[in-house]
């Protein structure tokens, strides 16, 4: 998850792939991979939300009352968590609702979810515990996976983002919902663009695409990139996309999140390590790291109020000693 992905990826870099990958307009697939079927009737699709939170239980209630507010509720909605200290008091209970503990850390959070959820569902979404969807956002994903059969994985529209100021208040961000709502009646149900990854905040995909694959738990706590990993992996099994057909407003919620040393690390360390692992291109990689370190070095005189510049700036550094002596450990951040 990170905030300069979307317009980086409105340029769509295309992973270094052979020529089975994706390309825009047409998705061509391994020969061992189906395409799925087309479902005709969008109601027919079974949707769970997965939602992995850490030390946040205000979000998971404030969670469980939007997706009881949607016209079209999921089917279950998921929380995993690491223990009861996650959850509010009382936790969330209901006949869609579940509750699963496993190790911390986001990839291992959501591979725990994936586990439990297996392959009863048609779509699996994953919402970050501070992201606010609009009240169809249900029905808009079952309509838009039931219209595009090709596609494996969608991210829809944030129509405003709080990582990169201090954060977006529940009121303004039902603001912003209500004024993007009257301005825009129903959104097409269409693809914009293909994409080399989604928006980890809110992206949805099929589960029939997902099949074994899971989250990789090297990347730990904050998991930073881990979005972008997850969907190159299922870019050979159909389109990853754009698309404004659902949308909805990231907070951005400060607290809970990891600490700048950490961060700064994964600056460095993540994009490198998915170089090597080849699923992301090396320009792109080059952009993200260069970026951040010259953000960071710049602004630590006067840095924003909710961003440890200097920790992130000494975790660069620490990232780039690493990268010398040719250790690419993005699991190290547990013991910085």
């Amino acid at each position: 998850m990170h905030p300069i992905l979307p317009p980086l990826l409105a340029r769509a870099p295309a992973v270094p792939a052979p020529a089975n990958d994706v390309s825009a307009g047409a998705a061509r697939r391994r020969p061992d991979v189906a395409a799925p079927a087309p479902v005709a009737d969008a109601a027919s699709l079974r949707v769970a939300v997965v939602v992995a939170s850490l030390g946040r239980p205000e979000l998971i209630t404030q969670m469980q009352e939007l997706m009881a507010r949607q016209c079209q509720p999921p089917d279950r909605l998921l929380f995993s968590v690491t223990g009861a200290q996650d959850l509010p008091s009382p936790p969330p209970v209901g006949n869609r609702i579940e509750i699963v503990t496993g190790p911390k850390g986001l990839c291992a959070q959501r591979n725990t979810a994936l586990d439990q959820l297996g392959r009863d569902y048609d779509v699996i979404v994953f919402y970050d515990d501070d992201f606010i969807p609009a009240p169809d956002s249900m029905a808009r994903i079952r309509e838009f996976f039931a219209s595009h059969p090709d596609v494996a994985g969608a991210t829809g529209h944030v129509i405003a983002d709080g990582i990169n100021s201090p954060g977006i208040d529940f009121a303004k961000a039902q603001q912003l919902l209500q004024t993007h709502g009257d301005a825009h009646e129903r959104a097409p149900n269409c693809i914009v663009t293909d994409l080399a990854g989604l928006y980890g905040c809110n992206m949805a995909y099929r589960t029939a695409a997902i099949g074994t694959q899971r989250f990789d738990e090297r990347l730990k706590l904050y998991a930073w990139q881990e979005d972008i990993d997850f969907a190159a992996s299922l870019r050979p099994r159909g389109r990853i996309v754009k698309t404004f057909a659902f949308c909805g407003v990231h907070q951005g919620v400060k607290h809970g999140r990891t600490p700048g040393v950490r961060l700064g690390y994964s600056q460095v360390i993540n994009p490198c390590y998915l170089v090597h692992k080849g699923t992301m291109p090396l320009g792109f990689a080059l952009r993200l790291v260069l970026g951040n370190l010259m953000a960071n070095h710049v602004k630590i005189l006067r840095p924003e109020p909710w961003v440890d510049r200097r920790g992130r700036a000494w975790g660069n550094w620490i990232g780039l000693f690493d990268l010398i002596r040719g250790r690419l450990t993005p699991e190290r951040i547990e013991t910085l």
